[in-house]
């Protein structure tokens, strides 16, 4: 059986980040692959979107696992799942959503403090044997996979960058390969966070951060850049500019405008290339 774990842990190199490129459906990630991607990694708001649901809408851990099995087959590449907390409090039911990550075929999972479904964050203990159960389960498993525990509550407001670098550090003594604190002030507090752990660091280009270059991160220290639901945003601004011209004002030009060079068969021609041969 393919391992792409050992791959995937070696695009992690602090100060030369690699873009892992949030995908939301197969079609998608074949898109991403063949335009350069070197990793794919799933989404759970675009996924959501997906069934027609809002951001924060609760997925079951048997849908985003089968969702990011599908990922797995559409590309080579390797996929890095969001499994949001886990699907469960507790750190057994965690390390058993670990073992059904490696049995999905993913080199990589993220998950976060948050106490889904509130915003609140799991208490400073839990969440730290909560990473300690998930990067156990991790190492016993056969095929190698890069385990991100999130700090999720600056971006929350469950407490402030102080106590999430607190986290962060027991998240790398707990075991975690990869530290992830979403949406601080500025991408000085990202070079903070670089700075107060050892283990590579995921940043995220969304927002007011989507206006920093790739170089800007790498100075900063960051090893990886993930987009979330960016792009899957990105697809809806197209519907919704185009669908207010159409509807409102009788207007087809948007689609002239968004639509690639080539048209449809520039697409139709990107689609086979990121497919697995």
């Amino acid at each position: 059986m393919h391992d792409p774990g050992p791959a995937f842990r070696a695009l992690h190199r602090p100060g030369d980040p690699f873009i892992l490129a949030n995908a939301w459906d197969k079609g998608s990630a074949r898109l991403l692959a063949a335009l350069g991607a070197e990793a794919i990694g799933t989404t759970s708001a675009g996924f959501a979107f997906t069934r027609g649901l809002p951001d924060g809408a609760r997925i079951t851990r048997d849908e985003a696992l089968a969702h990011a099995q599908d990922l797995v087959a559409a590309t080579p590449l390797p996929v890095s799942a969001d499994l949001e907390n886990g699907y469960a409090a507790d750190p057994e039911g965690l390390a058993e959503t670990v073992r059904l990550a490696e049995e999905a075929g993913l080199a990589g999972l993220s998950i976060e403090d948050t106490d889904l479904p509130g915003e609140g964050a799991y208490a400073f203990d839990l969440a730290v044997e909560r990473v300690r159960a998930a990067a156990s389960a991790a190492r016993a498993r056969r095929r190698d996979m890069v385990l991100v525990a999130r700090a999720d509550g600056v971006m929350t407001g469950a407490y402030d960058l102080t106590e999430g670098l607190r986290r962060l550090r027991a998240f790398e003594a707990a075991g975690a390969d990869c530290l992830y604190l979403p949406l601080p002030a500025s991408l000085d507090e990202v070079a903070l966070i670089c700075r107060s752990v050892s283990r590579p660091v995921n940043a995220l280009a969304a927002g007011p951060f989507a206006r920093h270059a790739r170089a800007e991160f790498a100075a900063a220290g960051v090893a990886r850049i993930s987009l979330g639901s960016a792009l899957a945003r990105a697809t809806h601004r197209v519907i919704v500019d185009a669908a207010r011209a159409m509807f409102g004002e009788g207007s087809f030009e948007p689609l002239a405008r968004m639509m690639p060079e080539g048209g449809g068969v520039a697409i139709d021609a990107l689609l086979p290339q990121g497919a697995r041969s």
